[in-house]
This record gives C-alpha cells, structure tokens and sequence, in this order.
C-alpha cells in the first residue's frame, strides 16, 4: 500500500491519478475510470470528479493508495 499526502481537503479521483503518477494523463484517467478499473474504497467507481478525501483508498492495477 502506498499512502499519498495531500495538502487540501479533497482532491478529484482524475487529479489524484495524476498525482500519484498512476496515469500520464487526464485523458487516460478518464478513460481508465470510464472502464471500470478504478475503484475508491472498495467500490468501482466511474464518476473522474469524486471527491478523494483523507482516509479514502484508491485501488488501481493491483495496488492500493491510502490518501493521507
């Protein structure tokens, strides 16, 4: 599990993929969300704007980012 710090009180899944250098891309987040292969504390998750907070999980091919 790898824990990622964020200074704010949310960050947007799409911008979190970035972040934590998951994808290059904004497009490529979205398309990989769009697919299902994303998901946000144990859910599939499709919507790129949802609201990533401190304590949220995100899962992403076959590692687990805790948002801190």
């Amino acid at each position: 599990m790898r824990e990622i710090k964020i200074d704010t009180e949310f960050i947007k899944l799409e911008q979190l993929m970035k972040f934590a250098s998951m994808v290059q891309t904004g497009g490529e987040a979205k398309m990989l969300i769009n697919q299902e292969l994303v998901l946000v504390n144990g859910e599939i998750c499709t919507q790129r704007g949802k609201k990533i907070r401190s304590g949220d999980e995100v899962e992403f091919d076959g590692e687990t980012y805790k948002v801190k």
